[in-house]
């Protein structure tokens, strides 16, 4: 979370551009993105450039070469490396740098990884356009940026998370991010390694993929320092689909902000009969789309055959048991009436998660968590793709505070059942007694079958009514009596001052 002179400066850059035209949260994003890098690509390089000077070496690979760079073959435009520099550009009169900007540093940076399909960002990108709309507006963003320190990826984070929670809070299309506590919260319950293939096939801006990453890096940061693992990291480790250009290329640079160079990103209607990418991961985190609807025709044979529905909501689970490995992982975000829904597709579902998979885990969240986009209450299911069952007793959680208020303000608060989530999660044993009027506790599967596979916490939970003793009437009335008698006195006071 950014706080101070680095949050006014994001504010004073968005809504900069958000004066001079660009009202759409997403271009805004975007066009804040293309900035953020071209710095980025400076930034790093004259990092290494002192490291090399210390040392009395050379930079190895340099993103800025000596002489002269061939932004485009036809027709031919060339310029000097080192005008493609933030450092040098930005300190550039306006219409220079504008001309500097538009026409030289945009097109290099979109065709940076050599051929524009080598890179995850080069391939979404080759669409991108230029919108900063004049001199003027570009100098304003380019100085508000200039003061910021981005070689520190902990910064550039904080600095991304803030743009995104903007456009989120704007309402960009649709685009509202899952919270990054509730996807940090995912990412500690599934605990990734290097050993995993992980991927989110509705991956919006990468918020799983990225918070994964800082995970990873936290948790396996002596395991980095090995070439193979390093490789991975930066390349197959990461997957993720989406249908939105706009997402996929801010989701690429996200990823890149934070380490990962070339994930496989795609786009791809994960949904679809295009979408071959079967039998592959070992974890999947996602935040699927709510309430949507598809055409049955549109839908790939394989998920129609485990359940019959155009409801998206259904689809991408009945999805994330073909894509995972045999001993793969899922942990998705469900709108609750997945787990109770009477449809017989609903009961289908539920029906493969408990008898051909192993489901392990129902977390009830709160409904205010997607406030103020959203009041939907949801839940996240976590399961193990086995194919033959392995379901014996499934761990329920009732969460009913994540350290936000549930109202459309969401402010800090002190009660968080967040960590005792993740502490008793992993804590679990289905040996140890269970108490069904706490929050957590053990349903047998024998049960689960028996009410139609329904997976509504409340199906389950105990509630413990207590008697409230109340006074004899004749004291109540005695009351009443009693406040009328001073009411009226009042009223005498009243009319004797007027």
């Amino acid at each position: 979370m950014i706080t101070g002179e680095l949050k006014r400066q994001v504010d004073k850059i968005w809504d900069t551009l958000w004066t001079a035209g660009i009202t759409s949260p997403v271009t805004v994003m975007e066009q804040i993105t293309y900035l953020l890098f071209m710095k980025l690509l400076d930034d790093n390089q004259l990092a290494r450039e002192s490291n090399a000077n210390a040392f009395g070496t050379a930079v190895q690979d340099p993103v800025f070469k000596e002489g002269v760079c061939v932004i485009s073959e036809q027709p031919r435009i060339e310029c000097a490396y080192d005008k493609l520099r933030w450092s040098r550009f930005s300190n550039a009169n306006p219409p220079e740098m504008f001309e500097t900007v538009r026409n030289y540093v945009f097109e290099f940076i979109k065709r940076l990884g050599g051929d524009e399909d080598d890179t995850a960002f080069g391939r979404y990108m080759k669409n991108a356009v230029f919108l900063i709309p004049t001199p003027e507006v570009l100098v304003s963003v380019v100085d508000d940026m200039s003061g910021m320190q981005l070689t520190d990826k902990d910064t550039m984070g904080d600095v991304y998370e803030e743009l995104l929670k903007k456009m989120a809070a704007a309402g960009a299309n649709g685009q509202f991010r899952t919270p990054k506590h509730i996807v940090d919260m995912i990412v500690a319950l599934m605990r990734p390694t290097l050993a995993d293939l992980i991927a989110d096939p509705a991956m919006g801006s990468a918020g799983f993929l990225v918070s994964a990453a800082q995970y990873i890096i936290r948790t396996f940061d002596k395991e980095l320092y090995k070439p193979k693992n390093r490789d991975k990291f930066k390349t197959t480790l990461f997957s993720g689909f989406d249908t939105d250009q706009s997402m996929l290329r801010i989701g690429a640079m996200n990823m890149m902000l934070h380490g990962v160079d070339n994930p496989h990103i795609v786009y791809q209607d994960s949904l679809s009969q295009k979408n071959t990418e079967r039998d592959k991961y070992t974890l999947i985190m996602a935040n699927p789309p709510f309430t949507g609807k598809l055409f049955k025709n549109q839908v790939s044979g394989d998920l129609l055959a485990l359940t019959q529905t155009g409801k998206t909501e259904l689809l991408f689970v009945s999805l994330f048991t073909k894509m995972l490995q045999v001993g793969g992982r899922c942990a998705s975000i469900v709108p609750d009436g997945v787990l109770f829904g009477s449809s017989t597709a609903h009961k289908a579902l539920r029906r493969e998660l408990v008898e051909n998979q192993r489901l392990e885990a129902v977390i009830s969240m709160p409904s205010g968590v997607f406030k103020p986009y959203a009041g939907v209450s949801t839940a996240i299911l976590i399961f193990t793709r086995t194919n033959h069952g392995g379901t014996d007793d499934v761990w329920f959680y009732d969460m009913k505070a994540d350290g936000f208020s549930l109202d459309d303000k969401r402010s800090p608060i002190a009660e968080n059942d967040i960590p005792e989530v993740i502490e008793k999660f992993h804590a679990r044993d289905p040996k140890t007694p269970s108490d069904r009027k706490v929050k957590c506790f053990f349903v047998p599967k024998s049960e689960i079958a028996e009410n139609d596979y329904d997976l509504s916490i409340n199906k389950y939970k105990t509630v413990e009514y207590v008697a409230e003793k109340f006074p004899p009437v004749s004291e109540i009335m005695a009351e009443f009596e009693k406040t009328e008698r001073e009411i009226q006195a009042t009223f005498a006071e009243l009319k004797e001052m007027l």
